[in-house]
């Protein structure tokens, strides 16, 4: 990887950290495109079952680098589609929904503006009960537009997320869990994070990729084809060797051995 993000990979977690320590884990061109490398990257990966997505240092990420781009340094290109449908901006935060495993966001210190956007992508959100956090776009006269939009449906009651976009305060990891926007609270998140992520390791990756197809449809399809995705998906699996094995190692008591 670049000298932004770093990915280690043992026990099928990807341990995935954002390392500009020195800036907060600020985004810039650089730290940009350093996700959507690990993106990439993982997206080619079978040996690879969950993904734990932190930051170095005293922040999991504090925005945009704002020097950077008041310099005229981004290199953004907000019109261009250039993953998907998305722009690479919204990408190094979508696309950890496209990545085919589940992936788990440990987050303490600051996450702002850009910085909640990234862990909006996440499956799965721990976080330190002090965490700082904030919609910070509207502070600077701008919208959120790196896919929050799209990551927030359903994730919280919308009128709390309009209150939070429009006024842009600061608010706390403590009180954005019962909002739906953090899962889980943790003196040590990444530890908490690491401790979920074994069991998900622990499970038929075939089935847990399943469970991740299906959401993705949640999010977009109607009930007709959730309904016909959950028999495809079940179809697929019963019977098969990592299924068996699921029953096998349940009835002798012992951890499953599965193949990626």
């Amino acid at each position: 990887m670049n000298d932004r993000v770093s990915i280690t990979v043992a026990d099928g977690i990807a341990d995935v950290r954002l390392i500009r320590a020195d800036k907060m884990n600020a985004l810039d061109p650089a730290m940009f495109a350093g996700l959507a490398e690990a993106i990439e990257t993982l997206k080619g990966r079978q040996d690879v079952r969950v993904v734990v997505l932190s930051g170095e240092g005293r922040a999991f990420c504090a925005g945009l680098d704002m020097a950077s781009m008041a310099s005229g340094g981004s290199g953004l290109k907000l019109n261009e589609r250039s993953h998907g449908t998305a722009n690479l901006a919204q990408y190094v935060c979508t696309g950890w929904r496209e990545l085919g495993v589940p992936v788990i966001a440990a987050i303490h210190g600051v996450a702002m503006g850009g910085g909640f956007q990234l862990l909006s992508g996440a499956d799965i959100r721990v976080a330190h009960p002090a965490t700082r956090m904030a919609i910070r776009e509207t502070y600077w006269g701008l919208v959120p537009d790196m896919g929050g939009f799209a990551l927030w449906r359903g994730m919280a009651r919308e009128d709390i997320l309009r209150e939070l976009v429009y006024t842009s305060r600061e608010f706390t990891a403590e009180q954005a869990q019962p909002w739906g926007l953090v899962t889980h609270l943790a003196e040590d998140p990444r530890a908490h994070a690491m401790t979920i992520a074994r069991e998900i390791a622990g499970r038929n990756p075939h089935a847990v990729r399943a469970c991740k197809r299906l959401f993705a449809e949640v999010a977009d399809g109607d009930t007709a084809s959730i309904l016909l995705a959950e028999s495809a998906e079940q179809i697929k699996l019963m019977g098969s060797p990592n299924q068996r094995e699921s029953v096998v190692a349940n009835m002798e008591k012992r951890a499953p051995v599965f193949v990626d």
